[in-house]
């Protein structure tokens, strides 16, 4: 985590080709590359974010029961032809290849088809279940337009859990439990107030009402109308009377807005479980179906939305939570006491699990401080000949303009505290 070691580079200049500001912010900040429309890599500073998030969207789901596994990419088009999802006229965002043979494969874009077939073998009976399992992953979706940097990618970073239950009513609670656990993830990535369950249209998922959640931003693609006193929201695409009228919400009572979508919940009910063929046994020995439910977060497109939000003039301002590091070392001056004082402290910071930043290069101040602004560090630490001197450093929040002065406890306090 020293600079001078790091082989990413910031620049001043956003690239040209780059129309959304998440993307020439990450870029500009030596975050992630640009591989092509809708393709990015992420570089050790942005997997740190992506990373981060993850970490709290598996916490969330952990916290409900959920059990992590992992998917393949690639998928047989048999399990999708039985549910008849396999056809471009059904489903239009499809990457598809072959096998040397002629196989026809699909790349993956979800897995409900997968997570079922996988489970025939171990779900028989009614003491089974109830069964949250997930995964975080890449998903491939053939998309018309890529145009928004991280919140429209053909290759993005997704979590889907499903949910797997005996009956209606024990699905309606683990559908529940899993909205809460939506609610928490929004809550600790510093958005929650500004994120809203949305009704909205199921698409080739369900023929009943999704539940999105919706972020207000000014460059949201989605139309949204809000009761901003229940809390609740309406896709444009089913703002009908007679769909208010089901969910209770009066029209007067709506405001609309511009919103991003984070995450989105179906209720699946039997489609395809009943299409696989695949039942559970009850108590009677009766022949049952099962209930299910996907439960859908972006998370390379949530980096991208907290990008857009939590940025300035200056560059990004990460929350705490998920920002690469916590603090900024800026080392100003090569005398040789300014060396090991900054040292001591990053050493220091790392030991108590802090994660520090250390910015050792050769560079003027204003140089060191413009990075530390545009990678939105929340905190920077400024060692000079002056500040060891006197045995107390400049140390500042990213948001704040007061300076505190404080010697190398006093730093960690401050920022344990904070």
């Amino acid at each position: 985590m020293k600079l001078t070691q790091l082989f990413t580079k910031t620049t001043k200049n956003a690239p040209a080709d780059e129309t959304a500001r998440n993307a020439q912010l990450l870029i500009q900040a030596g975050f992630i590359h640009k591989e092509m429309a809708g393709v990015y890599a992420y570089l050790p500073l942005g997997l740190r974010v992506l990373e981060n998030i993850k970490t709290i969207v598996r916490e969330e789901m952990n916290t409900v029961g959920g059990q992590e596994l992992m998917m393949t990419t690639l998928q047989p088009k048999d399990i999708w032809e039985k549910t008849d999802r396999w056809d471009d006229k059904k489903v239009d965002n499809w990457f598809k290849t072959k096998l040397a043979n002629g196989t026809e494969l699909g790349v993956g874009l979800t897995h409900e088809e997968p997570v079922v077939d996988a489970l025939s073998s171990f779900v028989t009976s009614y003491k089974d279940f109830p069964i949250y399992v997930y995964q975080i992953q890449n998903k491939f979706r053939n998309e018309l337009r890529a145009k928004s940097g991280l919140l429209r990618g053909r290759e993005f970073v997704m979590k889907d859990m499903y949910s797997l239950a005996r009956n209606q009513a024990e699905h309606d609670e683990l559908y529940e439990k899993a909205a809460e656990a939506y609610s928490r993830v929004y809550d600790r990535l510093g958005i929650g107030a500004i994120t809203y369950r949305t009704y909205a249209d199921g698409g080739i998922f369900t023929e009943k009402f999704s539940d999105e959640y919706q972020t207000i931003s000014d460059i949201g693609e989605d139309t949204i109308y809000v009761d901003e006193t229940k809390k609740i929201a309406v896709n444009k695409e089913v703002y009908t009377d007679e769909n208010l009228a089901k969910l209770g919400l009066l029209k007067d009572s709506m405001v609309e807005k511009r919103g991003v979508e984070v995450g989105n919940i179906f209720p699946l009910e039997t489609k395809y479980t009943d299409a696989l063929g695949v039942y559970y046994t009850d108590e009677q020995g009766q022949r049952q179906s099962i209930v299910m439910g996907c439960y859908g977060i972006g998370v390379s497109r949530l980096m991208g939305v907290l990008a857009e939000h939590f940025s300035d003039d200056k560059g990004l301002v990460w929350p705490d939570a998920i920002a690469p590091a916590m603090v900024y070392i800026a080392q100003l001056g090569d005398e040789e006491k300014v060396l090991a004082e900054a040292e001591e402290l990053y050493n220091q910071l790392m030991s108590a699990g802090i994660e520090a930043l250390y910015d050792d290069r050769d560079l003027r101040a204003g140089q060191k401080f413009g990075d530390a602004d545009l990678m939105g560090i929340p905190y920077r630490v400024v060692v000079s000949a002056k500040t060891v001197e006197s045995g107390k450093h400049e140390c500042k929040k990213r948001t704040e303009s007061e300076v505190h002065l404080l010697d190398n406890d006093g730093i960690l306090e401050f920022l344990i505290t904070k």
